[in-house]
């Protein structure tokens, strides 16, 4: 996967397999990049917010959640890529062609792969619906610990107060 050229795909990787998605639509990168600044605004100095960023689960798995928090130490040897115990929350934003694979089969293997904190972004009837989750560290399993659908207000993985309003495209 390294050597592949950097064309504008997204290129993930499932058991050995490539999964290519087509380029971003501006809806989900708004989302994305507006997600971003709210919470690198709340982020405390032990933590880092990027978005776009490799996950390297194992050495046949790899997948870039949309906006993802990390550890400082981590991000301060400024990688290309993470490992899973660098990242302490990966957020997907839901896109018609990777439906299954961000209500399903990411948030597993983040669990598995023992991400703390999962969040997925689905855009329903013109509005934004977060639905926040925590790892059931035992089980390998999130458990839903909210469904937002007009702000944000959590503790985990640090103090969060959002409102949608401020994520939500202009044009949507």
């Amino acid at each position: 996967m390294d050597a592949l050229p950097e064309d504008g795909r997204r290129r993930e990787l499932l058991d050995g397999v490539l999964i290519v998605s087509p380029s971003l639509t501006r809806i989900h990168q708004t989302i994305a990049g507006r997600l971003m600044v709210a919470l690198e605004e709340d982020c405390p100095d032990d933590h880092d917010v990027t978005q776009g960023v490799e996950v390297r689960i194992s050495r046949t798995r790899s997948f870039i959640p949309d906006v993802l928090v990390t550890t400082s130490a981590a991000a301060r040897r400024q990688p290309s890529r993470y490992e899973p115990h660098e990242v302490v929350l990966a957020v997907e934003i839901v896109s018609p062609s990777t439906q299954s694979i961000d209500r399903v089969l990411k948030p597993a293997l983040y669990a598995q792969a023992g991400i703390p904190y999962y969040w997925r972004i689905e855009t329903e009837d013109g509005g934004l619906v977060v639905h926040t989750h925590k790892l059931d560290p035992v089980n390998e399993v999130y458990g839903e610990t909210g469904r937002w659908t007009k702000f944000v207000d959590t503790s985990e993985p640090f103090p969060v107060n959002l409102p949608l309003s401020r994520i939500t495209p202009r044009c949507h």
